[in-house]
């Protein structure tokens, strides 16, 4: 039904989807309404009119992007890859180490591909042909730096580092979680296999939590977590990394699980505006600060123009579908260690596609910094 609240008209409905999201956006009926509307004419007969949701694509741009992905892809990556510097050595016998850049140009291919480690040498095998690897590692070489803890502050700066070359593109961002599953299964199932019921057999995952730009869907800033890890207290370090990587940012849209005085204010800090919506039974406070309560009453009295800009949240659901149907929907990997590790190459893998996407449909050609010194 149409009601009318604040003095505005507003659709309504009595579903459980509504009652329970319609302060943030519609549900499925009124979608259904604000597309197929029927009219009754002045001879008694009735038309209905449907308003089909389209989006523009440029098809050409697109169609290049695809079909040269690959070939982009394996230059972008070794650009980036050779910017690392190499790890200190550990001192002791031994033989020498592979080349940092081509443990990560490989590790990476490896992800992208969505091959098994024995089934991805003929690629590191190509790339060494094509002087794109200095030393062609061994599966098992890539399998032991993927697992070690070292690399993850490497892969960390990596993902922010592949995200510049947009910084003069990306002004709007969002900001939410996804689960990421694992090849091994959950604590407790054991439990199951013997008789417990209460615990059911089930694979393990890990908390992708992440900052990206709405426009090229790339990743400025990302963290991964074992377990159920909490949504909020990631916000603000991912705000200030894609802050320190040169990004302006004019606003941040989150979920309302985002809501929150610290979350708020770190973006009205640095000169942005916060798109979050209120939690149900949320008041403006007293004892609130100012920001707070502009915003509460930005949300309350202004909600149409706050849900134009609340839209462009949709874009990190939509980067979270691409990755998991386009790089990986799952990690290998067995170690903790290497989970973490794998997870940060899926990123890195999803940021260099958008990356080749951006060099057609939008002109750049992608420059990065000449040297990356460990998680920098």
């Amino acid at each position: 039904m149409l009601d009318t609240e604040h003095g505005m008209p507003r659709w309504t409905c009595t579903c459980p989807d509504w009652a329970e999201r319609g302060v943030v956006t519609h549900c499925k009926h009124i979608f259904s309404v604000e597309i197929v509307r029927s009219q009754v004419q002045p001879d008694g007969t009735t038309v209905t009119k449907t308003s089909r949701v389209t989006y523009t694509q440029d098809w050409t741009s697109y169609n290049a992007a695809q079909t040269n992905e690959r070939d982009h892809f394996v230059t972008l990556l070794r650009d980036l890859c050779s910017g690392v510097t190499q790890p200190p050595r550990k001192p002791g016998p031994g033989r020498k180490p592979i080349p940092i850049a081509d443990v990560l140009t490989a590790a990476t291919m490896k992800v992208y591909m969505g091959r098994s480690g024995r089934r991805t040498m003929p690629e590191y095998r190509a790339l060494g042909a094509q002087g794109l690897l200095d030393k062609i590692p061994s599966y098992n070489s890539v399998f032991r730096y993927v697992e070690d803890p070292g690399l993850t502050p490497i892969l960390h700066g990596l993902v922010r580092r592949s995200a510049t070359p947009l910084a003069g593109i990306e002004q709007d961002f969002a900001v939410d979680s996804t689960g990421i599953s694992l090849r091994t299964f959950a604590p407790g199932y054991r439990a199951e296999k013997y008789g417990d019921e209460q615990k059911p057999k089930q694979h393990g995952w890990i908390k992708f939590h992440a900052i990206i730009g709405v426009r090229t869907n790339v990743i400025t800033a990302v963290e991964v977590k074992h377990g159920s890890s909490a949504d909020s207290p990631e916000f603000v370090p991912l705000v200030k990394s894609t802050k320190e990587s040169g990004f302006k940012i004019r606003e941040v849209s989150a979920d309302k699980a985002y809501s929150g005085h610290a979350n708020l204010q770190a973006v009205i800090d640095i000169g942005a505006t916060p798109f979050v919506p209120f939690r149900e039974g949320t008041g403006d406070g007293a004892g609130s600060p100012e920001s707070w309560r502009k915003l509460f009453h930005f949300f309350q009295w202004h909600r149409q123009e706050f849900l134009e800009h609340y839209h462009k949240r949709s874009n990190v659901e939509a980067t979270f579908s691409s990755i998991k149907r386009v790089i990986a929907s799952s990690v290998r990997s067995k170690s903790p260690d290497a989970q973490i590790n794998e997870a940060l190459l899926v990123a890195l893998s999803h940021n260099i596609v958008r990356l080749v996407h951006a060099m057609y449909e939008l002109g750049i050609q992608p420059q990065f910094n000449l040297r990356m010194q460990g998680g920098e």
